[in-house]
């Protein structure tokens, strides 16, 4: 994986779309903390879907695309809400195994919600998808981009008014490994056809 290729186009799409994103972050932040963390997991959605499309169409974000995937709310909620419970637990034991809890759900889930607004999959074969994307050969891969998204997002969650950047940053970056592994190539399109129709069938005997 061309790691600076990707870093320079989640770079390059957040500024091209710096204003949109800035004020779609903020609303999204707000929308949390009003809601108390239930919009949390819905509202993501619908942000990185807005940003997946920015850097496919090069459509512009809009506010409105936060509640375009509310559909998706019982489903996500329940899972995030298991998730958050299983991360508590791991820092209630010790704050090793509660991070190291968070990095799993990372790296297991990092593609789980472009799958389901992007293909349309239900919440467990997003995530079954997501599992094989992540541990698709070299591992390394996956286990670098986790890292990078938990750094950047660490870094801007602990200056003031950074995580308006680093968030969409770190989403684009995502959403351009995601491009690259399920739809950057007619090759990776025939597997998700694959996934979808079962193998092709062969052509009968020419008699």
């Amino acid at each position: 994986m061309n790691f600076s290729t990707h870093l320079e186009t989640a770079w390059r799409s957040t500024l091209a779309f710096i204003g949109p994103l800035l004020l779609l972050t903020m609303v999204q932040i707000l929308v949390v903390l009003l809601s108390l963390g239930i919009l949390a997991p819905v509202t993501t959605a619908g942000y990185m879907q807005s940003l997946l499309r920015a850097l496919r169409e090069g459509r512009t974000p809009e506010i409105r695309d936060l509640f375009s995937t509310m559909s998706l709310f019982l489903p996500l909620l329940g899972f995030f809400l298991l998730v958050t419970i299983v991360t508590m637990i791991g820092f209630m034991i010790l704050v090793l195994p509660g991070f190291m809890v968070g990095f799993c759900v990372i790296f297991a889930t990092m593609y789980m919600i472009p799958l389901m607004t992007d293909k349309e999959m239900g919440i467990i074969d997003a995530l079954n998808h997501s599992w094989a994307m992540a541990t698709r050969e070299p591992v390394t891969d996956q286990l670098v981009v986790s890292l990078i998204y938990l750094i950047v997002i660490s870094v801007g969650a602990s200056i003031p008014f950074a995580i308006l950047v680093a968030q969409p940053f770190a989403t684009l970056l995502v959403l351009s490994v995601y491009r690259e592994r399920v739809g950057g190539s007619s090759e990776r399109e025939r597997i998700s056809e694959y996934d979808a129709e079962g193998p092709p069938q062969s052509p009968p005997p020419v008699e």
